[in-house]
């Protein structure tokens, strides 16, 4: 494992000579969204970025909104050398990858999306600019607990309970600003050309997730041209985390269903 660094952003890279999978977190989370799944990637050359303003990298506020994120992980593909990608993003980083793949589809080799999100509603962009607010002035304590105990839906007992932690400490670990600016950036995206999206894509949504619910996934899998739909019993927005396991016999399923 290495760490790539392009003006301030973090790659992690796992090497190898397999076909690159790109791993794009959501809102308030890091590389480390991906890290309970790495342990069934091992074929694949796996990037994980922390995007400008989360994680390990430095925010870069001159690339404004979600299109100067896609556009920071774009050129950092093309710094490490990689052409064509499988792309994978949870709820925000989905929105990411959609717009990767819609933008330039001869560079995506599929497309898997954790947490399917569209552009937001007036309410839900509201709601957002009222976040970074919160983040900016009071910090991310209280965002932290509110969303830990909320999205995730996973069962009680010793899986619940570290579910709900891992969550909460990946948000009280964001920068303020970061945060308040990924939370600006959401709220201002638009949703990406489906029509332009031409790979072979895997929509999975959690039964009972708040954020993402399945009617959204339902309306995601009607405008992309043959895509699939799995639904995971009892989960909520942050699968990868709640059911690590389950989540990525989808993701390798679905890619060697799509490798030459």
């Amino acid at each position: 494992m290495a760490d790539l660094r392009l003006g301030g952003m973090v790659t992690e890279d796992s090497g190898g000579s397999g076909p690159a999978l790109v791993l794009i977190h959501g809102l308030g989370g890091d590389s480390n969204t991906f890290s309970p799944l790495m342990e069934w990637l091992g074929g694949c050359r796996v990037l994980r970025p922390d995007l400008p303003g989360a994680g390990r990298s430095g925010l870069r506020p001159g690339r404004a909104g979600l299109k100067g994120l896609a556009s920071a992980v774009r050129d950092a593909l093309r710094a490490a050398g990689v052409e064509r990608a499988h792309l994978a993003g949870h709820s925000m980083g989905g929105l990411i990858c959609q717009h990767l793949a819609a933008d330039t589809p001869e560079s995506a080799l599929s497309l898997t999306l954790f947490g399917p999100i569209l552009e937001p509603a007036p309410g839900a962009r509201r709601a957002l600019e009222e976040r970074a607010e919160t983040a900016r002035r009071d910090g991310m304590a209280e965002i932290a607990e509110s969303i830990s105990s909320e999205n995730v839906a996973a069962a009680s007992g010793d899986a619940g309970r570290l579910a709900r932690a891992f969550v909460r400490a990946s948000l009280m670990r964001q920068d303020p600003t970061g945060y308040a600016w990924h939370c600006r950036a959401l709220a201002s995206a638009s949703a990406a050309d489906h029509a332009a999206i031409a790979c072979p894509t895997l929509l999975i949504a959690g039964e009972r997730d708040p954020v993402a619910p399945v009617a959204t996934a339902e309306t995601l899998k009607g405008r992309i041209g043959g895509a699939e739909l799995e639904i995971l019993p009892g989960i909520g927005h942050w699968m990868t985390i709640e059911m690590p396991g389950r989540s990525a016999e989808a993701l390798t399923r679905h890619l060697d269903g799509v490798r030459p």
